[in-house]
């Protein structure tokens, strides 16, 4: 059992942090806005680089894309949620019907990687170039959601053995 309640209370604290985040980007939209606004205008980019072309210039824009953000966290966090609500009630039941309660924990990993590497490291840290910002560079703060992510599911998906 020690396990299996390992498997549910790191769910629900990658829920936790999710929540947050999206709790505070919805909160104070205007801290985080600027962030997004910079990485795709890429105003804080090497001076003459070729890659230019790729910047954002269009409010409406920069709010599609912070909303779209926003929206995958707010989607992480509701998929862990229940992920580990579902694990929680599982916890007593044979090993098969504790292993598909998981699926949710699952679809919330995957989601909060999509966020976290390819929204952050793939799209702002290679399209938009965020690597190049001293000030606009979100990458490390990323690598460490999304890695904590794949430890968790990593674990999660360790099979469990029947309650003795």
């Amino acid at each position: 059992m020690t396990s299996r309640y390992a498997k549910i209370v790191m769910t629900l604290a990658l829920a936790a942090f999710a929540f947050m985040v999206t709790f505070n980007n919805i909160t104070d939209y205007g801290s985080n806005f600027e962030f997004v606004k910079h990485v795709f205008s890429m105003d804080t980019t090497f001076p003459g680089n070729k890659a230019m072309y790729r910047a954002i210039e269009t409010p409406t824009l920069w709010h599609a894309g912070y909303w779209l953000i926003i929206a995958g966290e707010g989607l992480t966090f509701i998929l862990l949620l229940i992920g580990g609500l579902q694990m929680l009630g599982a916890r007593a039941q044979p090993a098969a019907a504790f292993q598909a309660a998981k699926k949710w924990t699952i679809a919330g990993a995957a989601v909060g990687f999509l966020v976290w590497f390819f929204g952050f490291m793939v799209v702002g840290g290679e399209w938009f170039l965020m690597w190049q910002s001293d000030t606009w560079n979100g990458q490390d703060a990323a690598f460490k959601f999304y890695m904590a992510i794949l430890g968790v599911l990593i674990f999660v998906n360790q099979p469990d053995r029947e309650i003795g």
